[in-house]
């Protein structure tokens, strides 16, 4: 049996947590990142109760200090850091993110901070963690997964028209292939997951809305309706471990046939 991994997760509910709990029942180690301590607290007990360590900084990843504390707390509390799943991130439209005539200062500076900036900075302090440790029996220092979504590729201007949240997916997209190609030769992999519409606290405006929803057996032909978040965590579990490990620079579309639409 090989011996559990040290994840590093961004988030405390939607994909991230499922993401936790899948990889907490193959007997990992976890720590979490959120701004909210209770629920940090109530998801690393669900994981300790499915039989893994769990361990979580609290903070905000918008400011600067946040990622190397967490980073520095992951190793303090498990000695390394095997990979980084990048999954925190925000819909811009509640600070004036939508089509590029109406996208107001604040909802272009916000959703790129919060989407794009977190990452870069997440990413920067594990790789400088990753390429001072020993390899795995892989050959492979570590794995970074960052989450962008279908809308960074394939963009809908019926119900999805947000040119920040667009340009801040794409942008992390074109990050992980510039990683994925420095690192390679240091056995560190970087690839992307890019969901399309996916049952989630953060899409639970679109996702209960019975428009979207009726457009949805349209545009997500294959599942007609949202995707439930289980998939896409499945999905993500497989990118993380070692059963991808020949695979970098991707980028994996889960839509439920959006892209073929």
């Amino acid at each position: 049996m090989n011996s559990p991994r040290v994840f590093l997760i961004t988030a405390v509910s939607g994909i991230g947590a499922e993401t936790a709990r899948q990889l907490a029942a193959q007997g990992n180690r976890l720590y979490l990142i959120g701004r909210d301590e209770s629920k940090c607290q109530k998801l690393a007990f669900q994981l300790q109760q499915a039989g893994a360590e769990a361990g979580y900084t609290v903070g905000d990843l918008t400011d600067a200090a946040t990622a190397p504390t967490a980073v520095r707390g992951c190793l303090e509390r498990f000695g390394r850091l095997d990979a980084l799943f990048n999954v925190a991130g925000i819909s811009g439209r509640r600070y004036g993110d939508g089509p590029i005539h109406e996208c107001t200062e604040e909802g272009w500076a916000t959703t790129l901070q919060t989407n794009a900036t977190t990452q870069y900075r997440m990413c920067r302090e594990a790789v400088r963690a990753m390429l001072k440790q020993e390899r795995a029996s892989t050959g492979q220092r570590g794995v970074i997964l960052n989450m962008s979504s279908i809308l960074g590729v394939d963009v809908d201007r019926k119900y999805f028209s947000t040119v920040a949240y667009a340009a801040s997916k794409g942008a992390i997209i074109a990050m992980s292939r510039s990683m994925a190609a420095s690192y390679a030769p240091e056995g560190i992999r970087v690839n992307v997951v890019a969901p399309a519409l996916v049952r989630t606290p953060m899409s639970a405006r679109a996702s209960e809305d019975p428009a979207i929803l009726e457009y949805m057996k349209v545009r997500q032909p294959l599942l007609q309706d949202v995707i439930p978040v289980e998939d896409v965590a499945a999905t993500c579990v497989y990118l993380l471990t070692d059963a991808s490990r020949a695979m970098t620079g991707q980028t994996i579309q889960v839509d439920g046939g959006w892209s073929v639409a």
